[in-house]
């Protein structure tokens, strides 16, 4: 029996039709890169200190009236405390000069009752500045983040299943509509609570109008095509629109400009919906032959090529498909039924909440690379390039598992040298953060691709859907991980790093995947190899077709 890539090679690898499909979908992920790191600028916290009402008060007074405190071995305005001021006052009235006539040590502070002053030398206004989430509420900042990545991580979970049950191109377009629609809500929101209930929802349009692209690309393109869309397409169109958005921020210093900005582009993909077709391997793994056919044909004319008679014969057995049962919805229980899934799964998990964890975490991190947060975000975008290109280059020409390891340890292994930089040396600091980004950026785009490589048509969407939401996991975290430097300055940098070089050798269990077509069924996938460790050269078996139906 053929494979979908055999039956569909009249259509040839870069006609109209792949070439509609290629850049319709790359372009879809743009507003992803812009969107899913605008809270690094909708969220960043201002320089502020508490706010000074119109008193009468010397001008020594005001000076002083805001301790000074030592942060990180520089002197900086105290940010949660003043003076108290009606002792401020009195003495000011008595014309005593402070340092001179009084000790300010023995002054007793109070909070910031007033409420806070925030300076606008970088940014106009952040949410931080709008809703007051510092001192006693500073711990709602970085939990605005972690909102809005448990949107992402229950987006992961459930349009994976949704895809597979209901198709790639309905979840698509929904999820894009809930990601353009509650981020444009956002900009109205009366309250943190509101804002961040808003945020949730649209990170989990976010997600799923991602990956819903991705599987449906995956499928719909053949040959070295989908591996340059699954490794190099994407994945380059989201680093631009993650490079976009410091030039939007910096245009842009309101943040509820910056989200209009962020939003608005969802509104063109809705004529698109003529344009995207349903994933054939999708329709044809539920039994829906003729649809698939009709979506081949009307691609066999855009190329300009003759189409056989009967396209699908293979799948044409009294209306009933041989590579799959219509009657069958597959769930995330699935993976988990035979020892060999079960174990890809487990692998596949961990390796995706490591890489992403440390992707996140350093992308949220990157506005402490220098003193302007502009051509910091920029920098940790740009350097996302080189690694999608060397994710394309490896995905084209070697096998999967060497290069996914490699670039997982050599991600590892910078963030520990971090530490061994003395502190004469930020640049070097800054170079061996820069080669962890580039190391996770390689590896998320390498295991993407590899993970719609191992598992059937029937269960892609389903697993890739579930290995995201693990990862996502790591991207809630990722916030708070962050705030473990206050203890140790390269506590976070030690963590993701023992999670990378771990995840590296896990990787080296997987089964191969080089140079053969996606799987359409179980025992397709089984066919491949069992998980198993790398040093064992001995031939395996592959499981009868009978024992895996059984198992499943």
């Amino acid at each position: 029996m053929n494979t979908y890539d055999e039956t569909t090679a009249f259509l040839g690898h870069w006609g109209r039709f792949q070439q509609i499909v290629f850049f319709l979908l790359c372009a879809s992920t743009i507003p992803n890169g812009s969107g899913v790191l605008s809270i690094i600028f909708v969220a960043a916290i201002p320089s502020h200190h508490c706010l000074v009402p119109e008193v009468n008060l010397t001008q020594d007074w005001l000076n002083v009236i805001i301790p000074i405190k030592v942060v990180n071995g520089k002197q900086e305005l105290s940010r949660c405390s003043r003076y108290r001021l009606d002792v401020v006052r009195n003495l000011s009235a008595q014309a005593l000069i402070p340092g001179r006539d009084i000790n300010l040590t023995d002054l007793e502070q109070e909070g910031c009752l007033d409420g806070w002053s925030y300076s606008k030398d970088i940014y106009q206004s952040t949410i931080v500045s709008e809703f007051d989430l510092v001192c006693s509420e500073q711990w709602k900042q970085p939990f605005t983040s972690t909102l809005y990545f448990l949107g992402v991580l229950v987006g992961s979970f459930f349009t994976g299943q949704l895809s597979d049950r209901y198709g790639r191109k309905p979840v698509f377009f929904t999820t894009m509509a809930a990601q353009t629609i509650f981020t444009f809500v956002q900009v109205f929101s009366p309250s943190w609570t509101v804002f961040s209930i808003l945020l949730f929802f649209s990170g989990l349009g976010q997600i799923g109008n991602y990956l819903s692209a991705f599987v449906l690309g995956t499928e719909t393109l053949t040959g070295n095509v989908r591996v340059l869309f699954s490794s190099l397409g994407v994945c380059l169109c989201f680093a631009i629109g993650y490079m976009v958005l410091p030039l939007l921020a910096y245009f842009l210093r309101d943040w509820k400009s910056l989200l209009l900005a962020v939003a608005l582009p969802g509104l063109l993909y809705i004529p698109l919906w003529w344009f995207i077709t349903e994933s054939p391997r999708w329709l044809l793994s539920q039994g829906r032959v003729e649809e698939a056919e009709a979506i081949v044909r009307n691609a066999a004319r855009k190329n300009k090529v003759e189409a056989p008679q009967i396209i699908f014969q293979d799948y044409s057995t009294d209306g009933k498909s041989t590579w799959s049962k219509k009657e069958e919805h597959h769930t995330v229980f699935d993976l988990l039924k035979s020892h060999n899934i079960r174990a890809t799964t487990l692998i596949l998990c961990l390796v995706w909440f490591s890489q992403v964890t440390g992707y996140f975490g350093l992308s949220l991190n990157s506005l402490q690379l220098s003193a302007d947060p502009y051509i910091s975000c920029f920098i940790s975008a740009a350097v996302e390039v080189p690694g999608y290109i060397s994710s394309w280059l490896a995905l084209r020409y070697f096998p999967r598992r060497p290069p996914a390891s490699s670039a997982m340890l050599l991600g590892g292994v910078s963030l520990f040298f971090i530490q061994l930089v003395p502190q004469t040396l930020p640049e070097v600091s800054v170079a061996l953060e820069m080669l962890g980004k580039y190391s996770f950026t390689t590896s998320t785009s390498l295991m993407f691709a590899y993970t719609a490589e191992l598992y059937p048509t029937v269960l892609r969407s389903t697993a890739t859907g579930t290995c995201a939401t693990f990862s996502r996991v790591g991207t809630c975290i990722a916030p708070f991980l962050l705030q473990l430097s206050v203890y140790n300055k390269y506590l976070p940098y030690i963590i993701l790093g023992t999670l990378a070089v771990v995840s590296a050798f896990a990787t080296l269990f997987l089964p191969e995947s080089f140079e053969q077509p996606l799987p359409e069924t179980f025992q397709q996938m089984h066919k491949r190899g069992r998980v198993k460790c790398p040093c064992n050269t001995r031939t395996e078996t592959p499981e009868p077709a009978v024992l895996l139906e059984s198992q499943l």
